[in-house]
């Protein structure tokens, strides 16, 4: 037996939703290709193409067709079920990203020592951080995309912005991670930022670089857990 094609997948979904499992249902071509956002000419093709390879059976009725999903089409779709559900299912318990060492422009000693901003890391996380940011360069696609994704679902712990009177300042979001396994600190997520997005920065109340044994280029591991 064949595997559905992506293609048809919308239109076998659509069937279903029709009552398509166990009933015949009247389908016209056209109002499943506006169901199915396609031509009436692909929609009509779709249909040969799924009662070709045994997912739907259809059956004449005047003009048009009844068509009814088979043992083997539901089978497809509750397939695809699985697939999705475990996909997007829970997240993983931890994130973990991997990147390397490299310089900042100093901005962040400066940041870290603003009233404003120590005043609330003492509040909130418990300490002001070492002035200054670890700055990691993440290695892959995939762990910038990982990092973007998991961090926006995530509640992290809120530094507001603020205002001194001369200028306004950004909020600061802060996740709790572990660097190389040893140094506890937190990767933060600015409102506002010069880098691009495959770096990201962390903080601690200690001097990661001295504390890891770290210097430029060195390989960096960051673990946040769930």
């Amino acid at each position: 037996m064949a595997e559905i094609k992506v293609q048809h997948i919308l239109t076998l979904a659509h069937l279903l939703s029709r009552g398509a499992r166990h009933n015949f249902v009247t389908v016209t071509t056209a109002d499943l290709g506006r169901a199915v956002n396609k031509s009436q000419q692909a929609a009509s093709k779709h249909l040969l193409d799924l009662e070709k390879h045994g997912f739907v059976e259809r059956i004449p009725a005047g003009r048009n067709y009844s068509v009814r999903i088979t043992p083997e089409g539901y089978g497809q779709l509750i397939k695809l079920s699985r697939i999705l559900d475990s996909s997007m299912g829970p997240s993983p318990g931890r994130v973990v990203l991997r990147g390397s060492l490299v310089s900042g422009m100093g901005e962040g000693a400066y940041y870290m020592s603003l009233e404003g901003y120590a005043r609330q890391f003492m509040e909130k996380i418990g300490h002001v951080p070492f002035p200054g940011t670890l700055n990691v360069k993440l290695e892959t696609r995939d762990h910038v995309a990982a990092a973007r994704q998991q961090l926006e679902s995530m509640d992290g712990v809120t530094i507001d912005g603020f205002s001194d009177g001369k200028r306004t300042y950004g909020w600061v979001k802060c996740f709790a991670c572990v660097v190389n396994g040893a140094v506890d600190s937190h990767l933060v997520r600015l409102e506002r930022t010069h880098h691009d997005p495959s770096i990201v920065e962390i903080v601690s109340r200690h001097d990661i670089r001295r504390s890891a044994g770290l210097s430029d280029g060195s390989e960096v591991t960051i673990t946040i857990p769930a």
